[in-house]
């Protein structure tokens, strides 16, 4: 997916390179020394606690606050120099969605296409609650919606204008476990279709089940960086131990209601096993 600044683009693998950011609030360090990259076209999630320095790191990207020292660069463009062009290429979701809920999805999506004075901003409407699966809920009210439809809603806006950068800060704050697996499908279609996308993030299993690599920031430091298989290796060995196998609540069921034995006999042919016993 290309920027509509693509002539102010270097040539940088890295939809996002963040290298020595130095930031305080007065007397407090906030960030000291954060190097990461994002490649293009896939998910970085920055993992860390609140005050770890995961909002100050978007801002500076989104060129809303300028770094003590170190530089970043969005889609190849520094955010001091050539804040414009990285406004162009960025599209920023905050952790609450930024929803108007008396208009309706499509209404909505209208709105921000013509903020961004593209062409036949109803088209583009249509063309995203297509892709979010939200065309049936478009001529409704957002106040109606769901969280998941919410927060679908809200990135959908975001990639208006087809911007070559997401930056997601906690997405899924405050949403139920299944408008969470409804984000993390759209997050991860988003760097299939080509986007690059940062994502901030408190939870970890969001982090393990979405992410390509992994940041793990701790009071203003990047601690380690790389693919989950690289974090684990960073554990030392696992050892092994004897530990009594307690049953689960559905064996217990299965033993009681005698389906258990009626389950093995339906799966003597390996053929006939449904996917469900597997």
């Amino acid at each position: 997916m290309q920027s509509r600044h693509s002539s102010a683009v270097q040539n940088n693998s890295s939809g996002i390179s963040v290298q020595g950011l130095h930031k305080s609030y007065g007397e407090l360090p906030v960030l000291q020394g954060v190097s990461f990259d994002v490649a293009r076209g896939s998910i970085l999630a920055l993992l860390g606690a609140n005050g770890a320095g995961k909002t100050t790191v978007v801002k500076i990207l989104a060129t809303l606050l300028k770094p003590d020292l170190g530089t970043a660069t969005v889609n190849g463009c520094d955010v001091i120099s050539q804040a414009a062009h990285v406004r162009g290429s960025l599209s920023l979701t905050g952790q609450f969605a930024a929803i108007d809920e008396i208009l309706t999805g499509r209404e909505n999506l209208i709105l921000v296409a013509r903020l961004r004075h593209l062409e036949n901003p109803r088209a583009v409407a249509d063309a995203l609650l297509d892709r979010f699966s939200l065309t049936e809920a478009g001529s409704r009210r957002a106040s109606t919606y769901s969280g998941g439809m919410r927060r679908r809603l809200d990135i959908a806006m975001s990639l208006v204008g087809e911007p070559a950068v997401v930056v997601l800060d906690e997405p899924t704050t405050g949403l139920d476990p299944q408008a969470r697996l409804e984000v993390w499908e759209t997050v991860q279609k988003l760097a299939q279709a080509g986007t690059t996308v940062l994502l901030t993030t408190q939870y970890l299993e969001e982090a393990e089940q979405i992410a390509d690599r992994i940041a793990i920031l701790h009071r203003g430091r990047i601690m380690a960086t790389g693919t989950l298989d690289d974090l684990k290796t960073l554990m030392p060995p696992a050892t092994v131990e004897y530990v009594e196998k307690q049953p689960s609540l559905e064996e217990i069921f299965l033993s009681i209601t005698g389906d258990a034995t009626d389950r093995s006999a339906d799966t003597d042919n390996p053929e006939d096993t449904p996917d469900s016993a597997t």
